[in-house]
């Protein structure tokens, strides 16, 4: 118990004294949260209110700051920038990212059925209603709201998030800042956000506070393999040479540990969105309709062909009566 207890202290003066803490070994942020989601653990409760984003798809007009802190890439947001559907108000503070080691596909720090992503982004709010700052809100249940989007690759490059990987040269190493020039984070989200996994859990790096109210959506966003390479190589975790390549950014999974995992559909619907189905929908229906016109002049034509040959035996017959 005294070595836990002296690990907890030592995790909590890591965190606001900005002490070096890594994802491996005795300084290992070990958060009791649950982050891997599955049918047996989700609890369908379609009727669940989503968050809405307030704000996400106005770029505003001040610059916003890229900091490389050597543990990951941080951008700041501006307070417009807010939450809605829940008792109160969650502002926005900052996003960052998660990720793996060089040439992996696994870096995400939730998984579905046991599957990571390539990486995942986490927007961090606060209860501005209840606190007058992310420090004192991080101390408190519910005081946080994170969103948390799984990331894959896919085969184009994601205009959205070139904004933050494009720039991450001029932030190589740990405590460097620039300015990136303000665009819609909305962006940055799944297209879908009425599917998600929502429970109550902690901050995934020290003090590993319980105060987060945790919504994973269950859509994924894409971005390229050669993005995801940025991520993974660009970034140093010290603050000058030896290089270190700042990489496997994320925590393994955790114990469930009794907690109530939300779903806000029904896990054995179908997986595809209402607009992907009705895309699909529109699919079979035009495909359809080109087999019925395909089939129709091919019937046409074996018509037209069987009257020809029977013209053709009756002016034969005809020759042979004469």
């Amino acid at each position: 118990m005294f070595f836990t207890f002296l690990l907890q202290v030592i995790w909590i003066l890591a965190a606001f004294g900005d002490e070096h803490w890594t994802y491996e070994g005795e300084l290992n942020p070990r958060p009791t949260t649950y982050t891997d989601f599955s049918s047996h653990t989700g609890t369908s409760s379609p009727g669940r209110k989503i968050y809405v984003p307030h704000g996400y798809d106005q770029p505003g007009t001040e610059p916003l700051e890229l900091h490389n802190n050597g543990h990951t890439v941080q951008l700041s947001l501006p307070p417009t920038l807010y939450l809605e559907g829940l008792p109160r108000k969650y502002v926005a503070v900052q996003l960052h990212l998660h990720w793996g080691e060089r040439g992996s596909k696994m870096g995400s720090e939730h998984q579905i059925n046991s599957k990571a992503s390539a990486a995942e982004l986490h927007i961090v709010h606060y209860d501005s209603d209840s606190y007058n700052s992310v420090s004192e809100a991080m101390k408190s249940p519910q005081g946080l709201a994170v969103l948390g989007i799984l990331i894959e690759v896919g085969e184009t490059e994601n205009p959205a998030y070139e904004h933050i990987l494009s720039r991450l040269h001029e932030i190589r190493y740990k405590g460097q800042k620039t300015s990136v020039p303000p665009f819609s984070v909305r962006e940055l989200l799944p297209p879908e956000l009425a599917q998600f996994f929502r429970y109550n859990g902690s901050l995934t790096t020290p003090p590993c506070y319980q105060s987060v109210v945790w919504t994973v959506f269950s859509q994924k966003v894409q971005i390229s393999a050669g993005q995801l390479e940025k991520l993974q190589e660009t970034l140093l975790s010290r603050e000058r040479e030896p290089a270190q390549v700042l990489e496997q950014t994320y925590r393994v999974p955790q114990p469930l540990n009794q907690r109530k995992v939300l779903a806000s559909f029904n896990q054995d619907e179908s997986p595809y969105t209402t607009g992907e189905m009705l895309s699909i929908g529109v699919g079979i229906l035009v495909g359809s309709l080109c087999l019925v016109v395909v089939v129709y002049f091919i019937a046409k034509k074996i018509q037209k062909k069987k009257l020809e040959d029977e013209k053709s035996v009756g002016f034969t017959s005809a020759q042979a009566t004469e």
